[in-house]
């Protein structure tokens, strides 16, 4: 606002200045110059909300004198007339026009008003040479002076605000960006921790199922526990399908390093070996020094696929510099009711990727096997 009161200040100083002298010629100072100043205070008030109106308000005060310029050419190649061509007519309130016609360029959301005036100011400038004679002289600096102080300063402005309106939506793609991986992120540490956690107790509850030293009622209770595990591991496979049907077209790179993970302690492959055996599973693990980062999160993916879909079945870790696979037999137990997400395999797919890496998963002879291999 106070930019607004400073500008329209200068405006009407300098209009007031460039017309007739108040005190020698009042009355040509009230016919010329009073609704100049007028005109010059609407076009300021108006300026932000509506920049194509003060461009309009302003056209009285355009360089319409062509005795003036800023530099003065010899065309008397073209015609001899065309001695002393004014370039350019410039006066005391054009560089408030060129303000105002920038500050259009950059504001209006159509290109269409603007052409509209170009139309208006083009009559205008045509009118004003054929009625003075409509020399070459006059053409030319009818033409420079609508070029120098409407079209240029227009096209800079236009150019200025898409460029804003550029960085603006760059700035908008990256945040939503940053919320998709935030969100995939998400996606996968909770397959990661709660589904590996859920498919676990269906084990354990499978296992209490077979236990002959059990009564009736506590084996039905242990029924309907893995029941209730397969359960929450299909809607947990639904929400994850949620936080994640709109990062597929994320771009794969990598979280946020301060991210803190919802797993609040990160086991390692021994512990999280031993933790799976714990809960009934038959495990082999062939450990090799020095464990590669990924392994934890490929051998637990490969534990909770072994649990929810081979129950029973014997189960082999191996893990080496370069290659980290979890190997199972047969099911000798009936499967859950959950359906297979796929989730898991995805996002420890493009962890790998990401890594420079390959992921093979698919059955074998006698079982499933989830292979990764890395640089």
């Amino acid at each position: 606002m106070v930019q607004d009161v400073l500008l329209g200040c200068l405006l009407v100083i300098a209009v007031a200045a460039s017309g007739p002298d108040p005190f020698e010629e009042p009355a040509a100072f009230a016919l010329l110059t009073v609704p100049c100043v007028v005109l010059a205070a609407l076009a300021v008030l108006v300026g932000r909300a509506w920049p194509l109106a003060a461009v309009v308000l302003l056209l009285p005060l355009g360089p319409w004198d062509f005795a003036t310029g800023v530099a003065t050419s010899d065309l008397t190649w073209l015609t001899p007339s065309a001695a002393y061509v004014k370039i350019f007519p410039f006066v005391t309130t054009s560089p408030f026009v060129i303000g105002y016609v920038y500050l259009a360029g950059r504001r209006l959301p159509s290109a269409r008003p603007a052409v509209a005036l170009a139309g208006v100011l083009s009559v205008i400038g045509v009118g004003l040479v054929l009625a003075k004679g409509g020399t070459v002289g006059l053409w030319t600096t009818m033409t420079t002076g609508l070029a120098g102080t409407y079209a240029v300063p227009y096209l800079l402005g236009l150019l200025r605000g898409r460029l804003l309106q550029q960085r603006e939506q760059a700035k908008s793609s990256a945040e939503a960006q940053a919320r998709l991986r935030e969100r995939a992120r998400i996606a996968r540490d909770m397959h990661d921790s709660l589904g590996h956690d859920l498919a676990l107790i269906a084990v354990r509850a499978a296992g209490l199922e077979l236990a002959p030293s059990l009564a009736p009622d506590q084996v039905k209770a242990a029924g309907e526990l893995r029941l209730a595990a397969a359960d929450a591991t299909e809607r947990l496979r639904q929400i994850i399908g949620v936080l994640r049907d709109d990062t597929d077209t994320a771009p794969l790179s990598p979280a946020r390093a301060d991210a803190a993970p919802l797993s609040p302690v990160r086991e390692d492959v021994v512990a999280l070996v031993g933790r799976a055996r714990a809960s009934g599973m038959a495990i082999t693990l062939r450990l090799a020094e020095p464990v590669p980062e990924l392994a934890h999160a490929v051998v637990q993916e490969g534990l909770t696929n072994a649990a929810k879909h081979a129950p029973g079945a014997e189960v082999t870790v191996t893990v080496a510099a370069r290659r980290v696979a979890v190997a199972n037999g047969p099911a000798t137990r009936s499967r859950s009711t959950a359906r297979p997400g796929g989730l898991g395999l995805t996002g420890l797919h493009e962890r790998v990727r990401r890594e420079g890496g390959t992921l093979a998963a698919g059955p074998t002879a006698d079982g499933f096997e989830l292979a990764v291999d890395l640089p």
